[in-house]
């Protein structure tokens, strides 16, 4: 089980991705469209001054249950450990044990 406070932070990091998205890529927009090189470094420094945890690059993908950082499958959300122990006990449908 990953610390409360890390789960917390990835949560908060989430929502402020979701916050300043519009913002973040109307100054985006405005960066391809701005003619001289002042004016993009102009919007460029607006677009620093937004936190830095509102950059979707920075989110972390952790497990729905555990909250396990490392090991993580994108298809069902979970964790190494958490879809062995599924897939066994056939909570998982469609996956199974593979065997040769």
């Amino acid at each position: 089980m990953a610390k409360k406070s890390m789960i917390e932070r990835e949560k908060k990091r989430q929502n402020l991705v979701i916050k300043y998205a519009k913002k973040r890529n109307q100054f985006k927009q405005e960066i391809k469209e701005a003619s001289s090189l002042e004016e993009k470094l102009k919007i460029h420094r607006k677009l620093q001054s937004l936190p830095r945890n509102s950059a979707p690059v920075r989110l972390h993908n952790r497990c729905l249950i555990t909250g396990r950082p490392k090991g993580y499958f994108r298809d069902f959300g979970l964790s190494r450990h958490l879809l062995r122990e599924m897939a066994h006990n056939c909570f998982l449908p469609g996956v199974i044990k593979s065997s040769w």
